[in-house]
């Protein structure tokens, strides 16, 4: 099978001609249809994730169709569409495990940095980590639901987010974009952040009611003469772009992290106590997020616009990525 490779952090990805692998006992073999190019997979090449396995195939923004069952698998069943996401396994008897908090594993493993993901024609996938894909949802558009869908969604639910919410976004990425729809499906009044008024068309169309471009104006004062925010989900690639909201959130509101930068996150603490802000951050998220996150996108038809590519246009689009000339999300489809 064809296949894209990382063979160690700052090499370029190979393409390669693999052997088409056999389920194992808990594993189901995907014939990959779609797999998002995410800029996670920018972060493995980089040599960001210290735990990464050479070689490995990235991409784990995956959609496909069940062909095979290893011995054990009753569900699913061989035809069936599913999605494959950023958490390949996690060890099934810690406290966070058993209460369905899967993600939170100490011991998780990520699909396309130690165990090989869906840059390839087949992906071998754990049958309890992969969600079936509600009828009817284009696979090739959906393909980034599985993280960047995912991530933007669950991290809302986990920021209380409800639709007497006040929810500024950070960045009109592939994150920030789906968090502004799934906010507003949510029935919440939206504002979006961003450098230049470049992307204020973009954030109204998507629903935004306010947009703060930081480069006129302060965040913090826009946002607190908004009302203040209950929440503010950073999905920019820059802490400091999320410390400086600080301000203009609401007491009691709750400055998420999805997006971050290498510098370290400093606040001021005399306004986090005298408001009782909230602080976290959100990693992607378990199986039973990935169904919810799904089938609420179905249910409001809420899909990012993407482009397709082919397996051997992904090193090219990843090396736009890094130098900054990349726009919009691209898929790369299988035939």
């Amino acid at each position: 099978m064809r296949a894209a490779v990382a063979t160690g952090a700052n090499l370029p990805l190979t393409l390669d001609d693999l052997d088409l692998p056999h389920p194992a006992a808990g594993e189901v073999l995907v014939k990959v249809t779609a797999c998002g190019v995410c800029y996670s997979d920018l972060s493995l090449l980089r040599g960001h994730y210290p735990f990464a396995r050479f070689p490995v195939v990235p991409g784990h923004e995956i959609t496909g169709v069940v062909t095979a069952v290893g011995e054990g698998v009753t569900f699913p069943e061989v035809g069936t569409a599913v999605g494959g996401q950023f958490l390949y396994d996690s060890c099934g008897h810690c406290d966070y495990c058993v209460r369905g908090d899967q993600i939170l594993c100490p011991r998780k493993r990520v699909t396309g940095v130690v165990a090989d993901g869906g840059y390839a024609e087949y992906v071998l996938l754990k049958a309890g980590f992969v969600t079936p894909l509600p009828d009817g949802l284009d696979p090739v558009a959906a393909a980034p639901l599985m993280c960047a869908g995912l991530t933007a969604f669950n991290g809302l639910r986990q920021a209380g987010t409800t639709a007497n919410s006040r929810v500024a976004v950070v960045g009109l990425g592939g994150v920030g974009a789906l968090a502004v729809r799934y906010a507003v499906a949510m029935g919440a009044s939206v504002a979006v952040i961003g450098r230049s008024r470049r992307g204020e068309d973009q954030a109204k169309a998507l629903g935004a009611d306010l947009f703060v471009a930081t480069a006129d104006s302060d965040p913090a004062d826009a946002l607190k003469a908004w009302g203040g925010a209950d929440v503010v989900l950073n999905a920019a690639p820059s802490t400091e772009a999320a410390a400086a909201t600080l301000g203009g959130i609401a007491p009691d509101g709750t400055l998420l992290l999805l997006g971050y930068g290498p510098e370290p996150l400093t606040l001021p603490t005399q306004p986090m106590i005298l408001n009782r802000l909230h602080v976290a951050a959100s990693p992607s998220g378990s199986p039973h997020d990935l169904r919810d996150a799904l089938a609420f996108s179905a249910a409001h038809d809420i899909l990012p616009e993407v482009t397709p590519i082919t397996l051997d246009q992904a090193p090219g689009v990843l090396d736009a990525m890094a130098d900054g000339s990349a726009h919009g999300r691209s898929v790369i489809t299988f035939a």
